[in-house]
């Protein structure tokens, strides 16, 4: 079974209005052979709880556009990490720290990704080059390069 056209439809409007608001190393997957409960997850990063916040607002906005709303919404409070439930699709928006640290797409590796519109695929990396390193701390420049490899 692979992702609903509706799926992929939600999965890709998600993926540019997170695109648009700056999120960064979004991916979605299609989940639908593994998990009974929705056909795919779009993950998506910033590096502050304020810009998860608009993220996720935006995101609402667009789905909102194609006649979608959120049955469920989790962590919103402290944004650090929100989950949006559509039923279709779950969107995970994670300050970068919590991305790290929960490291989702470990365990979504072995499903088959989804395309994501151009401005959503550029964002690849971008976490990193961020100043996020492999044990989670931040680090890194206001202008949000790394400022080189060692540290």
């Amino acid at each position: 079974m692979t992702a609903t056209d509706r799926a992929t439809e939600l999965i890709s409007a998600a993926a540019q209005a997170a695109a648009d608001k700056l999120a960064h190393d979004i991916i979605a997957y299609d989940v639908s052979d593994v998990l009974a409960i929705t056909d795919a997850f779009l993950l998506a990063s910033a590096p502050n709880d304020r810009q998860v916040k608009s993220i996720v607002d935006g995101i609402e906005e667009r789905l909102r556009e194609l006649d979608a709303k959120p049955v469920r919404r989790e962590g919103e409070r402290d944004g650090r990490w929100v989950l949006l439930d559509y039923v279709d699709i779950v969107v995970h928006v994670q300050h970068s720290e919590e991305r790290v640290f929960y490291a989702l797409e470990r365990l979504w590796k072995d499903c088959p990704e989804l395309p994501l519109p151009e401005d959503a695929k550029a964002t690849r990396g971008r976490g990193a080059a961020e100043g996020e390193s492999a044990d989670g701390s931040a680090g890194g420049s206001a202008d949000g390069s790394a400022g080189g490899e060692s540290r």
